[in-house]
């Protein structure tokens, strides 16, 4: 616990001592949800609670939190190839501590720091006009910590075979940027090409997102069905598991004179 501890507080004290990291990661989600939520808003119709209907401005919100998420656990996972080329992931590796307590120190800081991004964005909503009760906030945040830790996690993975930055954004833009967008996160995918239906269906993030946007738009578990919160809970956490293991098992395989 100490050594999970130690790493985990290092990733946090990084991520608060870097400004332009913290200001980047909030505010290109913010400046997505304005700019296309606000540009697509009364042309985009989409049906709401009690039959009613909900502008782009409402829809896309969900879509803005989890990009936050996206964005914090390409940054928090990019760490890896950085402490490879300063050796500090060395000399973590040949410490006696459990493969475990380092993946698990990582995959806990991206998804604190997702939360922390998150608790902002949905500040500035409140103050924007957005209304939703303690409930539904709580269990907003609960949906993004798994969001975050399930993609942190799939990163680490990508991470630690990559030994560029630069190919390291080029891959984890190839794939996440389309599980956002297949998520539902931009478009409701009831309405899209079939193929685009199909994927979505076998993408995990799209689980989160369906729960995520029944939290905020219903008010929270009271009223609503509980279905998309746990299937979202549920797949993230398979998720996490997944990938932690992938990772764990790669970082046993590896030659530390590799590194």
């Amino acid at each position: 616990m100490s050594a999970l501890l130690a790493l985990y507080k290092r990733e946090i004290l990084r991520f608060l001592r870097q400004r332009s990291r913290l200001i980047g990661a909030l505010l290109t989600p913010l400046l997505f949800w304005f700019m296309i939520g606000g540009g697509l808003g009364d042309s985009f119709r989409s049906p709401g609670v009690g039959g009613g209907t909900e502008d782009y401005f409402q829809f896309f919100f969900p879509g803005a939190l989890a990009l936050s998420v996206l964005f914090t656990a390409i940054f928090s996972t990019i760490s890896v190839i950085d402490d490879r080329h300063q050796g500090f992931l060395q000399g973590v590796l040949v410490a006696p501590v459990s493969r475990w307590v380092i993946v698990a120190s990582k995959i806990l800081s991206g998804a604190s720091l997702g939360v922390l991004q998150g608790i902002l964005l949905l500040l500035v909503a409140r103050v924007s006009g957005f209304h939703w009760g303690l409930a539904a906030f709580l269990e907003s945040l609960v949906l993004l910590f798994f969001m975050g830790a399930a993609l942190t996690a799939l990163g680490f993975v990508f991470a630690w075979k990559l030994d560029s930055v630069q190919g390291y954004h080029s891959i984890m833009n190839m794939v996440l940027m389309p599980m956002w967008i297949l998520s539902g996160a931009v478009f409701p995918t009831e309405g899209a090409m079939s193929i685009f239906r199909w994927v979505s269906l076998l993408n995990p993030l799209s689980y989160a997102m369906r729960g995520l946007r029944d939290v905020l738009s219903k008010g929270g578990l009271a009223e609503l069905s509980a279905t998309h919160f746990s299937q979202g809970l549920s797949v993230m956490l398979l998720m996490i598991v997944a990938c932690a293991s992938v990772s764990v098992a790669l970082m046993g395989s590896r030659k530390h004179a590799d590194l």
